[in-house]
Formats: structure tokens, sequence, C-alpha cells
């Protein structure tokens, strides 16, 4: 699914939608427009104008327009931004391996004859004008360690759902949880509150070097721990079966040895 390392390459494919004049849109899925958007509105909203800036806020890409208003875009489990034809990331793990033009859910024509399109089989995404931003807790890649100190001291929440609260950190989802807390050596069970200074330090540490180096590999599914998250997997760092149970309602994946509560 889409985490945040790839909604930051999305923004950066989305780079080549500023400055083109929009001249028509298509978002005829009524289910995939949230809040207050409606057809009607986006048409009003965005036809004759254009995009200035693409930012992003945890897993939320939003462009904003040269009149001041935005579009916000979410990619839910299977979501994919393609531009002029050409897409920032070809697959998605957990998506299908087909590519159906019949799952664009939203379309915007430009009048040099290009498009941006969000292709997405599940339906799990959506577009939103004006969506809150101040509903989204700290990005992941500016984060500082005295913020995450303060995300993580304040809840006795297990640590892992405390990571995965987009109101606390936005962008962290279960691939980069599970591989950042293996590398950490920490239980994603654990109370949030428990960790010690010294833990905290190496957890931020770590936190930090798991983003960068999955971002410059290529995305979230590219961590140490991915190909052993599966049925009788493997810890890399010790050989023996690592552990499958939920946390927060998701599928967790951890060591018994050097993860130990």
């Amino acid at each position: 699914m889409p985490e945040g390392i790839e909604v930051e390459y999305y923004r950066r494919g989305a780079e080549a939608a500023l400055s083109r004049t929009i001249s028509s849109i298509v978002a005829d899925d009524s289910l995939y427009l949230k809040g207050q958007t409606s057809r009607h509105l986006l048409e009003e909203t965005l036809v004759g104008s254009s995009f200035l800036h693409a930012k992003r806020i945890g897993k939320l890409l939003y462009l904003e327009t040269v009149d001041g208003e935005i579009l916000g875009i979410r990619f839910g489990m299977t979501g994919r931004i393609i531009i002029d034809g050409s897409a920032p990331i070809k697959f998605l793990e957990y998506s299908s391996e087909r590519d159906e033009p019949s799952w664009d859910r939203f379309v915007v024509h430009f009048s040099d004859g290009g498009s941006m399109r969000i292709r997405d089989p599940r339906r799990l995404g959506g577009v939103e004008l004006n969506p809150d931003l101040s509903s989204l807790g700290f990005d992941l890649y500016v984060v500082t360690e005295q913020e995450l100190l303060s995300v993580l001291m304040g809840s006795s929440r297990p640590i892992k759902a405390r990571l995965m609260d987009q109101s606390r950190v936005a962008g962290l989802g279960n691939l980069l949880a599970d591989e950042i807390l293996w590398r950490s050596s920490i239980d994603p069970r654990r109370p949030s509150d428990s960790l010690s200074k010294d833990e905290m330090r190496t957890l931020y540490k770590l936190f930090l070097k798991t983003i960068n180096e999955l971002t410059s590999l290529g995305g979230s599914h590219m961590g140490s721990l991915q190909d052993h998250r599966v049925g009788g997997g493997l810890c890399p760092k010790d050989g023996i079966p690592l552990e499958r149970y939920k946390v927060g309602g998701r599928t967790t994946y951890s060591c018994p040895e050097h993860q130990k509560g």
C-alpha cells in the first residue's frame, strides 16, 4: 500500500502537473469524492485554473492551485498517480499486477493534451477539496526527536499502534512500522511510554535511517524484513521463526529473540 515514502514519490511525479491549465475533469465515481466534494464543485474550482505547488503531509498528497484552493488526494491501499501516461511507481505491494484504465477513479485533463489520473483498483482512496490538514500529525520525514518522544510518552498504547496513528505521526504504515521496530529491537506490543531514554534515542536514529534508506531504494516494501513477512518466515537477523499477530487490528511480524517485550 502507499505509505509516506510512496506518496513522496507521487508528490515528485505530480510536479509535472504544475503550471498547466486544467481543461476538464472526470469524477464520475461519487464514492471517491470525500467530505463535501462533488463533481460540480471540482469542475467549478479546477477547470480553467492550474496547480501551483505539489505538497505532502504523511500519506496525503495535496495540490495547491493558483487561486489558493487545495486538492487533496489519498491513495488507500492500491492507489497510484499517473501523469501523462507515466507512473512514479509501477507496482504496489498488495495491489493487482494488472493495470486497467477502468480503475481510473479521478482524472484531470490539461489543455496541452496531457492528464493526471488516479488509478485505484480497490477504490479505498479519494479526492477532497480543501481537506483538514490540521488533523494530521508530524510528518515522518521531518519529525524531530523531541516530537517523537512527546508522541510516545503521552500514551500507554502499543508502540506500533501509536506510531501508525496518523494524527500523531503522519505517513507510517504497516510495513514501515514493522521494519523500524524490528531494526530497533523493540516489541511492537510494548506500551509506548515504557521506553527508556536510550531506547528512545535508538528508535529515533533508526526511524530516520530507515525512512531515508527505503526512500533511496524505492519504497516501503524494500526493507530487510519484507520478504520474511510470510507464514514460516525467519528473522533475517536471528534465523528463528517470526511471530505473527495483530496490533491495533494490523498484521504484525516480529522476532521473539531480539524484540523481546
